[in-house]
């Protein structure tokens, strides 16, 4: 993938970008993955030592942590991304955007695949964990802050500590990249609002109650 295309992906995604010097010059989200390019192709020839040196350069001025090891496709945006963190065996899709301090974690010390398998046009949310050797499917999106340790179904969002799938409208048909993590559901907050609304009828049931009582006094009705 070309230099041209990842400065166009940014401008595709980001609102602030305003010239493509700014964007070179500024966005180390660009540089970090042009860093992960290079570095990935020498791990791929099986270099010894030199790519993780670059990723650890990397690190160090971006913030950002991409193991040479990892697959990343094509059209991948981290904005911002301080603390963004990506596993060696992390596979990534096309079209995927990722949010400041996302974990794309493993779990365990095996040699094998620990790390997750992101699918296309996946966006994941500021401050979110994904941690263990399972798929995220296309068009997914995690919330901010959740931590997924389960598959997700494509076409499906995730949210809280742990992550809890939720369907939104069932399949999407639109083919854009949609962005709006801030607008995902919060089944904490639901559950919540559920409760709420049934303590607000048991009240009214017991006022009912009470009055019918007062009522059948004031009738002389003796009420055992």
């Amino acid at each position: 993938m070309s230099i041209r295309s990842e400065i166009d992906t940014i401008f595709e995604r980001d609102p602030a970008a305003k010239s493509r010097i700014e964007v070179i010059l500024t966005y180390s989200g660009l540089h970090a993955i042009l860093a992960y390019r290079l570095a990935h192709w020498l791990w791929i020839k099986k270099l010894p030592l030199l790519p993780r040196l670059i990723s650890q350069i990397a690190r160090f001025f971006t913030g950002i942590e991409i193991h040479p090891g990892a697959t990343i496709g094509n059209n991948f945006f981290i904005d911002h991304g301080m603390g963004v963190v990506i596993g060696e065996t992390t596979e990534i899709g096309d079209n995927v955007t990722l949010y400041q301090g996302v974990t794309l974690g493993g779990t365990g010390k095996e040699k094998k695949k620990r790390h997750p398998t992101i699918g296309n046009n996946v966006v994941v949310g500021a401050g979110a964990k994904v941690l263990g050797s399972f798929t995220v499917g296309d068009h997914a999106k995690i919330g901010a802050g959740s931590v997924v340790l389960k598959p997700v179904a494509d076409y499906c969002t995730c949210v809280g500590v742990p992550g809890r799938i939720v369907i939104q409208n069932g399949k999407r048909l639109q083919e854009e990249i949609d962005l709006n993590h801030n607008e995902l559901p919060d089944p904490v907050a639901e559950a919540f609002n559920q409760m709420e609304n049934r303590m607000r009828l048991m009240e009214n049931r017991i006022l009912e109650l009470e009055s019918d009582l007062e009522e059948d006094e004031k009738s002389g009705i003796k009420v055992i």
